[in-house]
């Protein structure tokens, strides 16, 4: 198994870089450059962009795997305004709640196998097996458009799971410290070989597209946080799921074609940066100081800190913050506990009937 993956020393040696590759890497890279001018232009917009994407990106990413929820439910399901009231709603929750750790502690999260198994536990809260590599060997089934099912990948084995995973994260992080490979590559085949492990009994999908925001915030592309990656990869899921079978064809070999994959996976990130630029190009003057301030504190669903909601709100001075705060802990909506340094605050939870 040590040669079984998209890291392994031989293939990379081997990989050939296109043009067409090349010139989708140079477009994301210079397209990163822009995302703090587009956050200075217009800071309020991007806490429409945010929420918007998150609700998208919670509800596509459970939908490809075909879980839904009714649209009526869906934006308070997201923003923290109900509780889920079936396993459907639990998953799109616990998306959710995986994202917002991705996105305001990222540059803590470790790249270990213990990271995806609390990731999958995050989403798939509520199965028996959450948070839990696959007990039993799976196998990736496809339909022809005659109904016939035919095996079209073999994962690794549920026994072998948990020592490539450790290789996985072990190989991943070497390359980006001592290797030559883009770090754009390195993340698409990280995400590539991830899902040809096959780690879990269910929710692969899931934790791989949660991987894959990670990966992408981790090296400085921080686009999944105001435009959907997810809605993205929805929106092309036959290129997907084509690119994918392309790609992992011959993988356990090491002979696999990384290329179809990474030219798809380097066009989704290219469109969600075109789609970024648009949207504040072209978006109307939004909400105050103060009533941005406000959006973001009660859009946490996880504990958090004042740094946290600067980081969020690049355009609101930390006294103002400090006055939305200590207004909202007044009318009972947050509590603060600790002192100091280690002082966080919690948006006090709505009743069991709220709309």
């Amino acid at each position: 198994m040590t040669n079984m993956n998209s890291f392994s020393p031989g293939h990379l040696k081997k990989l050939s870089i296109p043009v067409s590759t090349s010139w989708l890497m140079g477009t994301c890279m210079e397209a990163k450059g822009k995302q703090d001018l587009w956050a200075r232009q217009k800071p309020e917009v991007l806490t429409a962009l945010r929420e918007q994407a998150m609700i998208q990106s919670a509800e596509s990413s459970n939908r490809i795997e075909g879980v839904t929820v009714p649209k009526a439910r869906l934006a308070p399901l997201v923003l923290g305004k109900t509780v889920p009231r079936d396993r459907s709603e639990e998953e799109v929750l616990g998306y959710r709640r995986a994202l917002d750790w991705i996105h305001k502690k990222h540059a803590k999260i470790p790249l270990e196998p213990d990271t995806f198994l609390q990731l999958h536990e995050m989403a798939q809260r509520g199965s028996g097996d959450a948070g839990r590599w696959k007990a039993r060997d799976n196998e990736i089934i496809e339909f022809s458009p005659h109904g016939e099912r035919s095996v079209r990948f073999r994962p690794v084995s549920a026994r072998e799971t948990a020592k490539a995973m450790q290789l996985l994260c072990l190989r991943y992080g070497e390359v980006c410290e001592h290797s030559d490979l883009p770090p754009l590559l390195a993340v698409a085949a990280f995400v590539l070989d991830f899902l040809c492990i096959h780690p879990f009994r269910d929710g692969n999908g899931r934790v791989s597209r949660l991987a894959t925001t990670l990966l992408l915030h981790q090296h400085g592309y921080s686009v999944g946080r105001y435009v959907s990656l997810e809605r993205l990869i929805e929106e092309s899921k036959e290129e997907y799921y084509r690119t994918l079978r392309d790609s992992s064809r011959d993988w356990h070999s090491g002979k696999h074609d990384l290329i179809p994959w990474c030219n798809y996976f380097l066009s989704i990130l290219k469109e969600a940066y075109r789609e970024f630029g648009r949207r504040v190009e072209t978006a109307k003057p939004g909400p105050g100081k103060s009533a941005l301030a406000r959006m973001a504190i009660l859009r946490q669903a996880v504990p958090f800190n004042l740094a946290e909601i600067q980081a969020a709100c690049p355009g609101v001075s930390s006294q103002l913050i400090k006055k939305v705060l200590s207004k909202l802990k007044s009318e009972g909506v947050l509590r603060l506990s600790g002192h100091g340094r280690s002082a966080e605050w919690h948006v006090v939870p709505r009743t069991k009937g709220a709309n």
